[in-house]
């Protein structure tokens, strides 16, 4: 169990905590040093943390002369975490250990036109059913993530999306938790992602990175300081809605041009439909319920070199490495993250375009290079950074942003 401290220490000792998550493995020394604390604090840290179980000692440093020192690393075996990725076609839970490593998963049918209440039922009763497969005793989940565009954050916040629908408002957080007697915590699937990313790996929370998330649309998770940015109204990150064109297509958010409108997986279809032959070929049928099937034949056929195909994702590619140059820019980013499952296929057709056109026309190139990276496509990356949200609510409280409401263990 997690020891219930003041408030007075609770910062730093889950500061510390978070530095032996990132270095993965370190010595007491060396944890002074990077926090700048007495080499007697440290010691009194990592004594409660190895009490409670979350810090274990794995061996000794290479000697230097003197005593040789002791390492240390995150118990991954002290705790688990559950996350669960929402969507209109699938639903993906993972289970993974404090390391953020996947010792479960399952994927079942997805939202689709369902309501809110009888989704969640589902959710607690597939739950249950992979605790018991898993035989993962419920005293050591220590809570679940919900990633899903349109989620309410709390605070009264909203995120705006096209689908989201019933679930903008929806209490999921306090039916999940009262239905599951376990602390609940959510958030938008691009944020979720980016904070997968941070968790499991290892990124210390010195560097900052932006995760950019492709599903139906887009999103931009960004990490600063070991925390999710949020906003006035949770809702940074709608790189979707960057204007690309202020002569384009009007957008449902009421501006034109969006990138959304013109290089999401909707948009691609759209331009695909417009040949007869492509169409014919590919089996598309341009219906909204098989936008994800049409998009994934499309990316697949422009993975494997047809002209056709892959010349309306390197039109797509164009506009997101446009909109991702300026984020660049506005952000100073040197670190950038492509994840979920418009990506799958074609993800290295969009990473190579961003590449390219950021190496030759970032502002600060000439200061510094950024690494695009094709991380996790798939909707893995939403559900492992919906547990990894979990782990760091409970695990590092230091890290939570206020304006997400806070867990609660229901009684």
């Amino acid at each position: 169990m997690v020891r219930p401290i003041g408030p007075s220490s609770e910062h730093t000792r889950s500061a510390i905590l978070d530095m032996v998550r990132s270095s993965g493995t370190v010595s007491r020394i060396e944890l002074a040093e990077m926090s700048g604390l007495t080499a007697t604090s440290i010691t009194r840290i990592v004594k409660s943390l190895i009490e409670d179980g979350l810090v274990i000692e794995t061996g000794f440093g290479d000697s230097t002369g003197g005593k040789r020192r002791s390492l240390l690393e995150l118990n991954p075996k002290a705790g688990f975490a559950v996350g669960i990725s929402l969507d209109e076609g699938r639903l993906t839970y993972v289970v993974v250990d404090l390391g953020g490593d996947v010792i479960g998963r399952v994927v079942t049918a997805g939202i689709g036109k369902a309501s809110p209440s009888a989704v969640l039922e589902r959710i607690v009763e597939e739950l249950e059913e992979l605790f018991r497969e898993l035989e993962v005793p419920r005293s050591q989940v220590l809570g679940v993530g919900v990633a899903g565009a349109g989620l309410d954050l709390g605070a009264g916040s909203r995120r705006l999306s096209t689908t989201a629908d019933e679930w903008d408002e929806f209490a999921v957080q306090e039916i999940l938790e009262a239905r599951l007697g376990l602390p609940v915590v959510r958030d938008n699937d691009a944020a979720c992602a980016a904070l997968g990313q941070y968790w499991v790996g290892r990124i210390p929370a010195t560097q900052d990175f932006c995760t950019l998330y492709m599903s139906n649309g887009f999103g931009l998770g960004l990490v600063s300081g070991g925390r999710v940015a949020r906003g006035a109204s949770s809702n940074v990150g709608e790189i979707g809605h960057v204007i690309i064109d202020v002569d384009g297509p009007a957008c449902w958010c009421g501006a034109s041009g969006c990138l959304e409108m013109l290089a999401a997986p909707r948009a691609i279809v759209r331009r695909a439909l417009g040949d007869p032959e492509l169409t014919k070929e590919l089996e598309l049928s341009g219906e909204d319920a098989a936008l994800r099937r049409d998009y994934d034949a499309l990316a697949r056929a422009a993975a494997s070199g047809e002209e056709r195909s892959l010349a309306l994702v390197r039109e797509s590619a164009r506009y997101v490495a446009a909109a991702v140059l300026s984020t660049v820019n506005v952000l100073d980013l040197d670190r950038l993250h492509l994840s979920g499952p418009g990506f799958d296929d074609a993800g290295p057709i969009y990473a190579q375009a961003i590449s390219d056109l950021v190496s030759r026309h970032a502002r600060a190139r000439a200061v510094h290079g950024v690494d695009v990276v094709l991380s996790d496509p798939g909707f893995d990356a939403a559900a492992v950074g919906a547990a990894a949200l979990a782990l760091q609510h409970v695990l590092t409280p230091h890290a939570r942003n206020p304006r997400i409401a806070p867990m609660r263990a229901s009684a």
